[in-house]
């Protein structure tokens, strides 16, 4: 009788062990750059007790990485929260039945604009796409459409806009401008014989050295060629009344549908979509745009209410990205 209330009470100190440490973890899986990604989990980390397995993609899967194994896991989720550097991706993740609704607290305050309306997921901390431009360019542009004009010809670069942000970029152009204007404005920057980089790094690269006039590349990209001295500069494209706007590239948080540890999913949401997290990011490196008003940020770049943005509808432009894939491989290798 004893060594059974001893098996017992093993069985129970053991089951006891197992549950504190499966409600003390939450998995979630980063599109964000690690480098300021991982400060903010480990912030969380210590803020809250609950430890944090994240899954980071890598430079190479560009973002696609951890999505692709979202939907591989979709039968037997093993990720709770997924952190999208853009909302694209989500609206991908949500029309395949990956994702649950979840209405933040912390979203209060955060533009319409710039979350799911069905709550299936919520942006934070944005970039912007912006034009980085040499100093010393006697004339400057003020608009993508300078990409299409015959004064610029031979002097801009643009990341190949199969992948990253670019892709998405054109993809709003589809679905702001029209099939029809888009295309002609994708082959006047052609004849305009605009370069392609690899990236928007290397495009902010190729202004910075001097090898082109002007890029159209992400804020963080701009901002960080400013830091280290570079003689260029950042102009906020197409503010004026005919103009579309700028591209706004907000980071997207999400719950996963049957997430292991759904409680700790929501808290870890909460976090990021905080005040105290958009601020942090606006002053680290990546110097990220804060959504929620009155929030403290670098004098870099202007606040998003100051700025006229592209009217956006986001499952439009994930519906269109995928749509476009072969017109735009086709002009990425046409001459």
């Amino acid at each position: 009788m004893k060594s059974l209330f001893l098996l017992l009470g093993c069985a129970f100190i053991f089951s006891a062990c197992t549950s504190h440490s499966t409600k003390g973890t939450v998995t979630v899986y980063v599109s964000e750059d690690q480098v300021f990604s991982e400060p903010l989990l480990k912030d969380f980390e210590k803020e809250t007790g609950i430890r944090v397995h994240a899954i980071y993609d890598t430079e190479e899967s560009k973002s696609t990485g951890v999505m692709n194994r979202l939907i591989a896991e979709k039968a037997n989720p093993q990720a709770d929260v997924y952190w999208a550097n853009e909302p694209i991706r989500a609206e991908i993740l949500r029309q395949k039945g990956i994702l649950a609704p979840y209405a933040s607290p912390q979203a209060e305050g955060i533009p319409d604009a710039f979350r799911d309306r069905e709550h299936y997921w919520t942006g934070f901390s944005a970039r912007i796409r912006v034009l980085i431009v040499q100093k010393g360019l006697k004339t400057k542009p003020d608009s993508i459409l300078a990409y299409a004009d015959p004064k610029y010809k031979g002097s801009a670069v643009i990341a190949n806009p199969l992948f990253g942000t670019t892709t998405s970029h054109i993809a709003a152009l589809f679905t702001f401008w029209g099939e029809q204007k888009t295309k002609a404005f994708m082959k006047a920057m052609k004849a305009n014989h605009t370069a392609l980089a690899t990236s928007n790094g290397e495009s902010a690269d190729f202004v910075a050295s001097g090898s082109y006039g002007f890029a159209l590349v992400d804020s963080d990209d701009a901002v960080s060629r400013l830091k280290a001295g570079k003689p260029v500069e950042i102009v906020y494209p197409d503010q004026g009344d005919k103009g579309t706007g700028v591209f706004v590239v907000p980071n997207a948080v999400m719950l996963i549908r049957k997430a292991p540890h759904p409680e700790n999913a929501k808290k870890l949401i909460d976090y990021l979509l905080g005040k105290e997290s958009e601020k942090k990011l606006a002053f680290a490196d990546c110097a990220q745009i804060p959504l929620h008003k009155g929030i403290p940020a670098p004098d870099t770049l202007k606040p998003i209410r100051d700025l006229k943005t592209m009217p956006v509808d986001f499952k439009q432009v994930a519906q269109k990205m995928i749509e476009i894939q072969p017109y735009l491989k086709a002009w990425s290798q046409s001459k």
